[in-house]
């Protein structure tokens, strides 16, 4: 096998995901398929992500190129989580992974119309006068839907509670790609959208179909690209595949096997590395682009870092590495933390780091949607 160690999957990792002053760009688009997709669960994530690899950091560019240019568009996919995505990585997704996700929805969304005592065609037709409606007058939140059609509000059954039907339908259209998540209803840390029909919001939606091991392996290419080397298992989680899935979709890219893992035939050789100083979001996708991270973090480090569900709090990364975490107080200063001796001048870095986000996020507050214990500590 190769050999690729420890020193070597940082230096990739460093310059593939634009965390080296060299490999930032202003290029959204770029930065965006070179990570495959940015997660969307927490909104503050999507613009701190993208600011913190872009060569001038900035907000309204990323706000400009998911609304107005609508360059990149934010859909459900891998393990039903949202993301961002350029387009031809969001039909890879669909085709690949979201097509799964939405066939248990409409299994669910059928036994909750049933347990309500709902005609078999309700959905069908509730889809119909949903799409027609955002086609006519464009986005629309979904508390605007259930006023402009009254009729498709009435409660259905969900475990102990209810939710009305337009909200399901809409969530299940938005499984199947027909409609997608427009601009927010706040301001860009908010997490209520405006729902648009996806072929007017962007030609083509989110693109043909293609047949699912093509979009298999288009997907698990632009993974191994960003993220390579990477175990079946790493993949496997990162998609939401079987392991039947994952294997054919290695094989059809024709995978390299090394010691760390696999990685596509034409990325053999070694990367040169770069040093970085980086503080990124809750849920960046460097933090949680693989299953096992032993590479990047220290085992002592998850337990300040990561709550018990797995989702990664902020960090502060140093040449490839988690070294610590960070928090936004109350009064706007970015609050650090090092678990680890990175030494005085990447110290020092990692706080000018710090005081170009307090500048950067200027008067607006957020909380992290998932937090670590680091940030109640930092808050306290």
């Amino acid at each position: 096998m190769l050999p690729i160690d420890v020193a070597q999957r940082r230096a990739r990792l460093t310059a593939r995901h634009r965390l080296s002053p060299a490999a930032r760009t202003d290029d959204l688009s770029a930065l965006v398929d070179d990570l495959v997709c940015l997660h969307s669960t927490d909104p503050v994530s999507v613009y701190l992500s993208a600011a913190a690899r872009m060569a001038t950091p900035a907000l309204d560019p990323v706000d400009r190129a998911l609304y107005e240019d609508r360059t990149l568009l934010r859909h459900h996919a891998m393990r039903r989580t949202l993301w961002v995505f350029g387009p031809a990585h969001a039909r890879l997704a669909h085709h690949a992974a979201t097509v799964d996700v939405a066939a248990v929805q409409h299994r669910n969304l059928a036994g909750q119309l049933a347990a309500g005592g709902y005609p078999a065609d309700t959905y069908a037709r509730a889809r119909g006068e949903i799409h027609d409606l955002l086609a006519a007058e464009g986005p629309l939140p979904a508390r605007e839907v259930g006023l402009r059609l009254p009729h498709l509000t009435t409660p259905v059954p969900i475990g102990p509670g209810e939710s009305p039907l337009h909200s399901r339908v809409l969530l299940v259209m938005g499984f199947d790609g027909e409609v997608l998540r427009a601009r927010p209803t706040g301001t860009w840390i908010n997490g209520q959208y405006r729902w648009a029909a996806a072929d007017s919001w962007i030609a083509g939606g989110v693109g043909e179909p293609l047949p699912r091991r093509t979009a298999a392996a288009g997907l698990a290419r632009a993974y191994l690209r960003a993220f390579g080397p990477a175990t079946r298992d790493d993949l496997r989680w990162w998609a939401g595949w079987t392991v039947a899935t994952t294997t054919a979709a290695l094989t059809d890219v024709d995978a390299v096997e090394t010691t760390a893992g696999y990685v596509l035939p034409d990325d053999t050789e070694p990367v040169a590395p770069q040093p970085s100083v980086a503080l990124l979001p809750g849920l960046d996708p460097t933090t949680m682009g693989w299953r096992r991270r032993d590479h990047y973090l220290a085992d002592e480090l998850v337990p300040h870092l990561f709550d018990r569900n797995g989702n990664g709090g902020p960090t502060i990364w140093v040449d490839g590495a988690v070294v610590g975490g960070w928090a936004q107080r109350r009064d706007g200063t970015i609050a650090t933390r090092l678990l680890t001796d990175v030494g005085s001048e990447a110290a020092h870095e990692v706080e000018s780091a710090a005081g170009r986000l307090e500048a950067l996020l200027g008067d607006v507050r957020f909380t992290v949607r998932f937090p670590a214990p680091m940030q109640k500590e930092l808050l306290a």
